[in-house]
C-alpha cells in the first residue's frame, strides 16, 4: 500500500513508480470532485506556511489554493525584506520557528540544497517548491500527471526538453520520474546549458535513451511531447554568456509548419520568447492547462502528507 503519510517533498529520485501512480489517481479524483463543488473539507483545522524566498506565481498560489480548496489555512512569508531574514536569521532558525505554527512548511530558497536543510531541522513535513538551480519535485508531479492527461498513457513515449537544462530545476526532478516509466529522451540545449553529467549518466546506467542534440526540428518530428524551458537571464553569472544563448530555440507557426503532425507541448512558465503567443490558440499547447493541473497534484501530495487520501 502506497503512504505518503508525514515524508518531505524534496526530490525526483524519492518516488517509486507506484507512488507516482498513486498520486495521478489521487490528482484525478480531485479534478472530478472540484467540478462538483468548491472545496473538500479533508484538511480543516491544519495549517500550511509558505515560505518563498525567490519569486514565484504558480506554485505559491497554486500551494496556498490546493490548501483553501481542502478547507485548510495557509499563513505566508511576506517579502524577505519584510522577516526576520532581513536582520541576519539563518535558514535553519527560521525553520525551526516556523514549524512551530503550521503543520506543514512548502519552501522554495535560491540555495541548491535548501529544502534538505530545512527538512532535516523542521519538526513538521517540508515540501520543497524550488531550490535554486537544484529540484522542484511538485512541478515534475504535475508535469508527469499532464503528459498523462493529455497522451493517455506514460508508456512508449519519446519526450524533447528544450532549453535550459543545466539550470532548469523543473527538468532535474522531472527526467526521474519519466525514468520510471522508461521514456525515450531527447536533451535539445546550446552547448553551455547541456544537461549536468551526473543526471545523463545516471539515466543511461537505469538503461534510458538519452540522445543530445541541438536540433529542435528533428528532434521534435521524432516526440510525442515537447517541453520547453525558459533560458533563465537570473541564473548567469556574466550577461554575455546570456544575450549567446537567449533565443537559442522558439515554436511559433512556421516550426509548427514544418512539423506536420500535432505534437504536445509544455512548459513550467513564465516564459519570456520561446513560445510565440500566436501557438496558444494550437490544440497542442497544453502549458495552461498544466497550470491548472497543479493544483490538483498539489491537493493531491498535501492529502497524501497529512495521511487523509
Amino acid at each position: 500500500m502506497v503512504s505518503l503519510k508525514g515524508k518531505d517533498i524534496l526530490h525526483g529520485n524519492q518516488f517509486s513508480k507506484k507512488e507516482v501512480e498513486a498520486i495521478i489517481r489521487v490528482a484525478d479524483q480531485f479534478a472530478k470532485e472540484l467540478k462538483k463543488r468548491d472545496s473538500i473539507p479533508l484538511l480543516k483545522g491544519k495549517i500550511l506556511a509558505t515560505l518563498f524566498f525567490e519569486p514565484s506565481t504558480r506554485t505559491r498560489l497554486s500551494f496556498e489554493t490546493a490548501m483553501l480548496r481542502l478547507g485548510g489555512g495557509v499563513i505566508a512569508m511576506g517579502s524577505v525584506e519584510s522577516s526576520s531574514v532581513a536582520k541576519g536569521e539563518t535558514l535553519p532558525d527560521t525553520i525551526r520557528t516556523v514549524s512551530q505554527y503550521a503543520d506543514l512548511i512548502v519552501i522554495r530558497h535560491p540555495q541548491i540544497g535548501s529544502a534538505k536543510v530545512a527538512a532535516d531541522v523542521s519538526s513538521v513535513p517540508v515540501i520543497n517548491a524550488g531550490d535554486g538551480a537544484g529540484q522542484h519535485p511538485t512541478q515534475a508531479l504535475l508535469d508527469i500527471y499532464t503528459i498523462y492527461k493529455e497522451l493517455g498513457s506514460l508508456k512508449n513515449l519519446t519526450i524533447s526538453l528544450v532549453g535550459d537544462l543545466k539550470y532548469g530545476r523543473t527538468v532535474h526532478a522531472l527526467v526521474e520520474l519519466l525514468s520510471l516509466f522508461g521514456t525515450r529522451l531527447y536533451f535539445v540545449t546550446p552547448e553551455s546549458l547541456r544537461m549536468p553529467e551526473e543526471i545523463t549518466l545516471h539515466l543511461r546506467e537505469k538503461g534510458i535513451e538519452v540522445l543530445e542534440t541541438n536540433d529542435m526540428i528533428k528532434s521534435a518530428k521524432e516526440s510525442d511531447l515537447i517541453y520547453m524551458t525558459r533560458i533563465q537571464k537570473e541564473r548567469f553569472g556574466n550577461l554575455m554568456e546570456y544575450e549567446q544563448v537567449k533565443g537559442s530555440y522558439v515554436i511559433d507557426k512556421k516550426f509548427l509548419e514544418n512539423l506536420k503532425k500535432k505534437v504536445i507541448i509544455l512548459h513550467p512558465l513564465p516564459r519570456v520568447d520561446e513560445i510565440s503567443s500566436e501557438v496558444d490558440d494550437y490544440p497542442g499547447s497544453a502549458y495552461f492547462r498544466q497550470v491548472q493541473n497543479g493544483i490538483f497534484v498539489r491537493m493531491a501530495l498535501l492529502s497524501m502528507v497529512f495521511g487523509k487520501r
